[in-house]
Order: C-alpha cells, then structure tokens, then sequence
C-alpha cells in the first residue's frame, strides 16, 4: 500500500512570458497583419528587435533614453554591418516604438530622435551581356534537373524577379501562350512582367520534361512553377544555392546573388533605351528614386549621351 503521509509535490506554476516578449510579438502580428509588410521584412524585424533586447539586458524598455538608444546604434557600428543593414536597424527600432506608443506603452517615440543611417549611392554590381549568356547556358544534361535549373535563371534575367517572388510564382501565373508572368512582390503587390522567347522556351522544356516527374513525387498536385527534388515549392535559400553554383561555373564573382541579375536585368534594359518609368514598373519599386540607381550603372550609355549632348564634348 501506498505511502498517504508521503508529501505532495506541488507543481510549479507556469512562468508567465517576459513583457518584453509579449511586446515583440503583438509588435510581429501589427507588422504583419496591419502594416501588411511582406513575410521577409517581418521576419527581419524579429532579428533586429531581438538583437536589441539582447543588447538592452533585461533593462525595462520604457526607461530607456535617447543616450542609451545612442549608445546601442553606437554598438550596432562596432558589429561592423553593412550600412543597408544599419539602415534597416534603426528603422525596425522606430517602428517598434512608435507601436508601443500606439499602445499607450510609450507616451513618446524616443526613436524618432535618432537620426537616420546615410546611405551612400552605391553602385549595384552587373553582369555583362557575354557573362549573363554564359550563366544561362551553365546548367547542362550532367546537373540533376538541368531543365528547371535553366528555367530558373532565365526566369530570373527575363523578369527581374527577387528570389523570393521567383519561388513563390504559381503555374497559374505564368502564361506561356501570352508571353508575360504574374509577380507578387513585397507587400503582396501585383504586377505583369513580359517572358522573352528563350525564358519561354526554357520553362516549357521543364514543364514537360522534368517538372511531371517531380510533381507525381507528392499526393496533391503541387501549384508552384518551381519543385524542388521532393516535388515541393523551390525554397528561396535553395535558389541561391543553385545560383552560386552556376556562377562558380563561368568564374564570376562569389558576391553574385539572385539580386545581381536583378540588376543586370534593369541595367540592360536602359542600357537598350527602355523608359525609367517601364523599367520602375517590372521592377515593381514603389518609388522611381529607387530605380534611377540603374542610370549611373551603364557608362557606355552615359558616354553617349555626353557625347551626343555636352557642346564640348
């Protein structure tokens, strides 16, 4: 017979979760479901509002000042990041107050008061014409699922498409016949960019070559343009991959990313004469300040135009 006199254990009750955890993820589901912002944008803000609170220590957030908001951007320099990265630091940190000032948390955004990260212009890296080509033919019958892997690059350098639009894309919304695909960018934006005839040409050779193959590998049909080996939605890390492996191949930069043929995408274009306007709108940039960059990048073109225009010249 049991022991009745033996001591009860009381269970210990369940630790609540820190104020400051509760405050970053309302903060995750306000970015996300009312500032629509995309799903790499907030998964981004997690890991600068995370830093921070690793860097405040346990100290309230709501007795923080501007000289300590200062001293922390004073330690995010000392990390030695980049200043895109800085930027998106400091704008993650504002926008994370002023959501506690909605909430009545903060009676001010302190934030505010730090100053914005200069960015200087900087000139994105290109591929040339003659090494776009080479990329492109790279893939070859020894590579597993050559045909997807070109398709895949010539859908990159056709469209202009980020990685992550790339392996979200549906087979509904590539329309062979017509000549032109449907991107969804970030927040969920929409806009039709033309497929030239190699990229069409390239992605109806992995539609009925490889892509049955991969598809029959899972029990539901899949719906994404893109499978990877397992007949699921190529993810977007696996489509750097494959890229730097192809730019291993033709001995390009290692610096090379899926963003690089994005700007050799745009770059080309103007370099042809195409309209900043047009090439804003396959982009998908919300503001044309964005796209002027790709105007410095081509010097041939702006050799020319000193030439044709400059009474000296």
């Amino acid at each position: 017979m049991a022991d009745s006199r033996r001591k009860r254990v009381k269970p210990k009750p369940l630790k609540p979760p820190s104020t400051k955890r509760m405050w970053l993820e309302g903060f995750i589901d306000y970015a996300a479901g009312e500032c629509h912002l995309a799903e790499n944008t907030v998964a981004a803000y997690r890991r600068d509002l995370t830093r921070f609170f690793e860097w405040a220590a346990g100290r309230p957030v709501t007795e923080l000042t501007i000289q300590d908001l200062g001293d922390y951007v004073s330690w995010l320099h000392r990390k030695d990041f980049k200043p895109a990265t800085l930027a998106r630091h400091l704008v993650s940190l504002k926008v994370f107050f002023r959501y506690l000032q909605l909430e009545n948390v903060l009676e001010e955004n302190r934030a505010e008061l730090l100053g914005s990260q200069k960015l200087w212009e900087r000139v994105p890296h290109v591929l040339s014409p003659e090494q776009v080509d080479a990329l492109l033919e790279s893939p070859t019958q020894r590579d597993p699922f050559w045909l997807r892997d070109r398709a895949l690059l010539e859908l990159l350098y056709a469209t202009g498409c980020r990685a992550s639009e790339l392996s979200n894309l549906k087979l509904e919304d590539v329309h062979l016949d017509d000549g032109y695909c449907l991107c969804r960018g970030k927040g969920d934006k929409e806009r039709l960019v033309p497929l030239g005839k190699r990229a069409i040409a390239a992605f109806r050779a992995w539609l009925e070559k490889e892509r049955p193959t991969l598809a029959a590998r899972v029990e539901n049909a899949p719906h994404w343009a893109l499978l990877s080996y397992r007949g699921r939605r190529l993810r977007r890390e696996r489509i750097w991959e494959l890229l730097k492996r192809y730019i291993a191949r033709i001995g390009a930069p290692s610096s090379c990313s899926p963003h690089t043929l994005r700007h050799s995408f745009a770059t080309h274009l103007l370099a042809g004469g195409a309209d900043l306007r047009q090439v804003q709108e396959m982009l998908g940039h919300a503001s044309i300040a964005t796209t002027q960059i790709y105007t410095h990048v081509d010097t041939s073109r702006l050799k020319a135009i000193h030439k044709k225009f400059h009474p000296r010249a």
